[in-house]
């Protein structure tokens, strides 16, 4: 391996930290576009954090084998665990047909990735240091625990959130933890348990309780909002399990070894409560480890310093060149869209992609051409509402984009961006553009529904919401396919009358 540079020249131009899905998603686009790239993994193979998590070893990501439409893409709103590649002839589904598979399946199909589309990996690397070059140098310098070093031009990470989020509540050095706390049901016999956390980590601990812990509480201070505690919720509301609405201001321990736990309710005026339990475990997720950046490129934290804070491109808000993948990218929409999952961010994966090349490789994003007519936009817009997956995946966050021309000729098509990043750079130039999404009712549960925004610049002027579909598909002509020839139509006679 190589070690140092001379004359500002770099061992490679893209550097992945983290062999997840994320990082093995990154390295194939990389390779399809000939472009320079290493993924380092510090585990035995691909996908390291799954070998372990979750815990139960059941993942909560649907697996929808049989969905009644042999269109590929339709197909990818029910395959959680899929990642995407230019063939898409990789699939999850075809690994296991249970709903919600068993975890060592992804870790057997993410290893099959990697191979099928020979990426550039090198696994059993631990990186310990992550420095800027120097002063005259574009790019870092990355130090793995071998002595081995590699330099790079950027760098993306993909790591994920590896350290245990521990909240900042007195007595929380009483708590087990989720990372390494017993998966043995029968350790828990007869034994009064609250779990701490509302996510998926909590439910999975839960269940897996259920037949032999005397009680258990899980407790958050919101309300439930993630779907794998519908499969539980009702069992657990069942006496004297429960679901509580509570923040936890102190745990003590008491004479005789049970722990004192102080819940102050979310719904009940603050009143506040102290109840025993045998144990506390916290399932309260992971933060982002910064510990292996040196000072002068350590990414600036966000959202309780659990994620690196990032652009609209995902980029470091302090450390220009670095740029993050994967689950980290949740920062950008937290708690409001699927970013966290692969579901979601393979899409933003594609999307970063696609900026880096835009952006140091003087390679457009990706365009089509469609009429400027109000059925041209309709029909270009329908087909995108009624097949794209990412729109489905990402509802509210990544958006289709058509940009009217300036003097007569054909409109421009852009898939699957953040709103941000078109707000942010030159594609809201434009005074006349539209935005397409997917995007659930006011209420929560409420299904999709097509969301079409007309711009001027940064400035919303009007807007469109299709009536709801059960299945999915916006195709009804009364409903559906006629407001939004009428609502295309009007924009543009709007916009002859005002150059006339």
């Amino acid at each position: 391996m190589k070690h140092g540079v001379n004359s500002g020249a770099v061992d490679t131009e893209y550097l992945i930290l983290g062999g997840g899905p994320a990082g093995l998603q990154l390295g194939h686009h990389f390779a399809v576009a000939g472009r320079s790239y290493l993924i380092l993994e510090a585990g035995e193979g691909p996908g390291s954090f799954f070998r372990k998590y979750p815990r139960h070893r059941t993942l909560i990501s649907s697996n929808k084998v049989y969905t009644g439409y042999d269109d590929p893409e339709i197909n990818l709103r029910w395959d959680w665990n899929s990642l995407l590649a230019d063939d898409g002839r990789l699939l999850f589904g075809d690994y296991t047909r249970k709903y919600f598979p068993p975890a060592d399946k992804l870790v057997q199909y993410l290893t099959d990735y990697a191979s099928c589309y020979s990426l550039n990996l090198r696994c059993k690397t631990r990186v310990i240091r992550v420095e800027r070059l120097a002063e005259e140098a574009e790019g870092f310098r990355v130090c793995a625990d071998g002595r081995d070093s590699w330099t790079c031009r950027r760098l993306i990470v993909a790591t994920g959130v590896t350290r245990p989020y521990v909240p900042a509540i007195p007595g929380a050095e009483l708590a087990e933890q989720y990372v390494d706390v017993s998966v043995d049901p029968d350790d828990f016999i007869n034994q009064r348990v609250l779990i701490v956390g509302k996510a998926s980590s909590a439910f999975e601990t839960a269940e897996n309780l259920i037949e032999t812990a005397a009680l258990i509480h899980v407790c958050s201070p919101n309300p439930l909002e993630m779907a794998w505690a519908t499969r539980f919720v009702g069992h657990l509301l069942e006496s004297p399990n429960a679901v509580l609405d509570a923040t936890i201001e102190r745990i003590a321990r008491q004479d005789g070894g049970r722990l004192v736990v102080s819940l102050r309710s979310s719904h009940t005026c603050g009143e506040s409560e102290d109840v025993v339990y045998d144990r506390v475990i916290f399932c309260t997720g992971f933060r982002f480890d910064d510990s292996i950046f040196s000072e002068e490129c350590r990414p600036e934290l966000a959202i309780n310093d659990r994620f690196p804070a990032q652009t609209c491109e995902w980029e470091s808000t302090n450390v220009p060149g670095m740029y993050f993948a994967g689950t980290l990218t949740q920062m950008r929409d937290s708690k409001k869209t699927t970013s966290g999952f692969i579901h979601g961010f393979r899409y933003n994966t594609r999307a970063l992609y696609r900026m880096l090349e835009a952006k140091h490789h003087g390679r457009a994003l990706p365009v089509r051409e469609v009429e400027a007519t109000a059925e041209g936009l309709m029909l270009a817009a329908m087909e995108r509402i009624n097949r794209s997956s990412a729109l489905w995946q990402q509802s509210g966050f990544l958006h289709d984009v058509i940009i009217l021309p300036a003097e007569g000729g054909k409109a421009r098509y852009y898939e699957e961006l953040p709103l941000a990043y078109v707000h942010e750079t030159s594609l809201s130039a434009s005074d006349h553009y539209y935005t397409i999404a997917l995007e659930p009712g006011d209420f929560h549960g409420d299904p999709l529904h097509p969301v079409i925004r007309r711009w001027n610049g940064p400035l919303l002027v009007s807007e469109v919401h299709l009536r709801e579909n059960l299945f999915g598909e916006w195709k009804d002509r009364e409903h559906h396919i006629a407001p939004l020839c009428e609502f295309f139509a009007g924009h543009l006679e709007e916009r002859v009358k005002v150059r006339k």
